[in-house]
C-alpha cells in the first residue's frame, strides 16, 4: 500500500482575507468567483479551492496585478505584520492592470 503525502491547504477566499488583500471574505469570494484569480497560472472560480505553501497567486488589486507566493497560512486574521509573513511578493512593484493605468 502506497502512502500519499498530504499537503495542508486552506480555502482560497479565506487565505486572501487572512493575508489582508481584501477587507472582507465576501469580497475575496466575489473576486474569485468572477474568475480574476489564478493559482499556479490556472484560473480558479471556486472560493473553496484549496491552496497551500508554494502556490503562486495572481490577482488584481487597486489597479495593479499582484503576483505572490504563499509561504503559509494562519488560524485567524491577524494584524498586517502577521499577514505579511504569509506571502512573498514576486512582482514587488505590481504590474499595471492595463496600459491606460500607467498614466
Amino acid at each position: 500500500m502506497a502512502v500519499l503525502a498530504t499537503r495542508e491547504t486552506m480555502r482560497l477566499d479565506k487565505w486572501l482575507w487572512h493575508a489582508r488583500f481584501f477587507r472582507t471574505r465576501t469580497l475575496a469570494s466575489e473576486v474569485v468567483e468572477a474568475g480574476h484569480v489564478r493559482v499556479n497560472a490556472r484560473r480558479v472560480q471556486k472560493p473553496a479551492f484549496g491552496i497551500g505553501e508554494g502556490d503562486t497567486l495572481t490577482f488584481p488589486q487597486a489597479g495593479r496585478i499582484r503576483v505572490v507566493r504563499v509561504l503559509g497560512s494562519s488560524l485567524r486574521r491577524g494584524p498586517a505584520t502577521e499577514a505579511q509573513a504569509l506571502y512573498i511578493d514576486i512582482a514587488a512593484e505590481g504590474i499595471p492592470a492595463s496600459p491606460a493605468s500607467e498614466e
